[in-house]
């Protein structure tokens, strides 16, 4: 006996029929039933699977398969999600109505019909609902054509090298469900055939050999540099270049040493400091102490003598400080 799958109370062939297969994901059971076996399947939903909430009815086109119809429904409490399927071929869409199954199935088949052209049995009015009376055709079926895309050019701002710029024409590329001009429209018959792209190949590729990329070393310069053999004159013609001279190699660098610092710290020396200061080594500076200042190694020569004060005289005279006679 097979077990029953997700949260059914029973296998799928009990309830739905032999034909019927079920899966779950995302928590979502998904139940596909043949078309004979529709309304029996919804009935069996809303009376044994407690499914009483009619959710959204539609479809979609699958190319070569034909249109599957998807209804979903819900049971409140617990809440779970059941998603019935069927698949009616394009040749015939035709499905009976869930009218009265579900009340709330009517206005998603009059949609659906409109959109894709199924045709729901037994629906008291399959009427357009979205669409104006007079409009022809299903616009959700993959082969309907989109006529706008005839009348009116695509939309966009031209380009260099689009139509009405002035350049030439390239070609155009009509996205899906877009046709020809040229095959349905108004203007059908009327424009002439797209013109073909000539085939872009040259000798190298045509026997299937790439060709040769040139190289040039860093001497020969670039592409655009004459060679030194043809240097133009001012006449026009190519004469050979001189011989040119070498140039002398530059002279090796100064190093210095930790001692004598960088250029930017060296004070400026003189025959006087010269003579005092020791010859530079290649010695850390902390080998060879030097004070803060630097001391005058010559003593200044003396300047002439001041005058020598007059000696206070030998017997002053009482009462008279500067010692002369009265």
């Amino acid at each position: 006996m097979t077990a029953a799958t997700g949260w059914l109370p029973a296998p799928t062939e009990d309830l739905f029929g032999t034909e019927a297969t079920a899966e779950e994901s995302y928590d979502v059971l998904t139940v596909d039933v043949p078309p004979a076996s529709w309304t029996a399947a919804l009935e069996t939903a809303r009376d044994r699977l407690s499914c009483t909430y009619f959710d959204w009815l539609s479809a979609v086109d699958e190319p070569g398969t034909g249109f599957r119809v998807a209804a979903h429904v819900v049971a409140l409490s617990p809440v779970r999600r059941l998603l019935v399927r069927t698949t009616v071929p394009h040749e015939s869409p035709v499905l009976p109505s869930l009218v009265n199954v579900y009340a709330g199935a009517a206005w998603h088949e009059r949609e659906t019909h409109e959109m894709f052209g199924v045709r729901f049995e037994g629906h008291p009015g399959l009427d357009h609902l979205l669409l104006p009376e007079t409009f022809e055709g299903h616009p959700l079926r993959k082969d309907f054509v989109l006529a706008a895309r005839v009348a009116k050019a695509w939309p966009g701002a031209k380009e260099p090298g689009e139509s009405e710029h002035g350049g030439p024409k390239r070609r155009q590329m009509l996205p899906p469900g877009v046709p020809d001009p040229n095959e349905w429209g108004p203007l059908k018959g009327q424009l002439p055939p797209a013109p073909t792209r000539p085939a872009r190949a040259t000798a190298g590729r045509a026997t299937g050999d790439r060709p040769v990329r040139r190289t040039r070393t860093a001497s020969d310069g670039s592409a655009s540099q004459p060679p030194a053999s043809e240097t133009p004159t001012p006449g026009g013609t190519p004469t050979e270049a001189a011989p040119t001279t070498p140039t002398p190699t530059a002279a090796p660098r100064r190093a210095r040493s930790a001692s004598e610092g960088s250029a930017s710290q060296q004070h400026p020396r003189t025959p006087a400091t010269e003579a005092s200061e020791p010859p530079p080594t290649a010695d850390a500076p902390w080998h060879h102490a030097r004070p803060a200042f630097d001391e005058p190694t010559t003593v200044p020569e003396p300047t002439e003598d001041p005058a020598p004060e007059d000696p206070a005289p030998e017997n002053p005279v009482p009462g008279n400080p500067s010692g002369g006679s009265q």
